[in-house]
């Protein structure tokens, strides 16, 4: 997997964040420092299940090499499918990401699919040098995706963050099938 796709791969799973992020900023106006802990812990759980995911999948590697790439795109397919699934149903028009207990759960609830994701990156068999590229891309794009998301929640509103989940599903669902083509074909697209 090249760092293009890792770079694409990062900014799919951050469309939950960005949405979740949106529906925060609709009546909430927050301070820079809650807007640097909002994305700090958004960030912060969005790589470290994918850390866990692959450092998971590394360890069952050897057990399911065969089917590795069918794993990863079955894995990034469900995800995405779930992602655009999800749009389409009604949520809050706005979610108090103040409250401690609320920002927690919300922030291990959106990022329980990168658990799965971290899983595909191993049986893609990236090495640690890729994952701390495919980490960094993660941590970075979710800040910055959660940041942007509460500074334009004002603004946008709750009708972008659905959109947003249906680009994200689709590039997860993208990524999945170019993992399942390249192991097919024997050969990078």
């Amino acid at each position: 997997m090249t760092p293009f796709s890792l770079l694409l791969l990062a900014i799919g799973l951050c469309f939950d964040t960005f949405a979740v992020s949106l529906s925060g900023g609709i009546d909430a106006k927050h301070s820079l420092l809650r807007i640097a802990k909002i994305s700090a812990v958004f960030a912060l759980s969005q790589t470290a299940m994918l850390t866990i995911g692959w450092l998971l999948g590394t360890a069952a590697l050897t057990y399911i090499a065969p089917v590795d790439h069918w794993i990863a795109f079955g894995l990034l397919a469900f995800i995405g499918g779930k992602m655009i699934r999800e749009s389409f149903n009604p949520g809050p028009a706005s979610t108090n990401l103040a409250n401690h207990y609320v920002l927690l759960i919300i922030a291990l609830a959106t990022s329980i699919d990168a658990i799965a994701v971290g899983v595909s990156l191993a049986c893609s068999h990236i090495l640690l040098p890729m994952m701390g590229i495919a980490a960094l891309f993660v941590l970075t794009i979710t800040t910055a995706a959660a940041v942007a998301g509460l500074l334009g929640g004002r603004r946008l509103g709750a009708r972008v963050g659905k959109r947003a989940e249906i680009i994200g599903g689709i590039i997860l669902i993208a990524i999945g099938v170019k993992i399942l083509l390249e192991h097919l074909m024997n050969y990078e697209l």
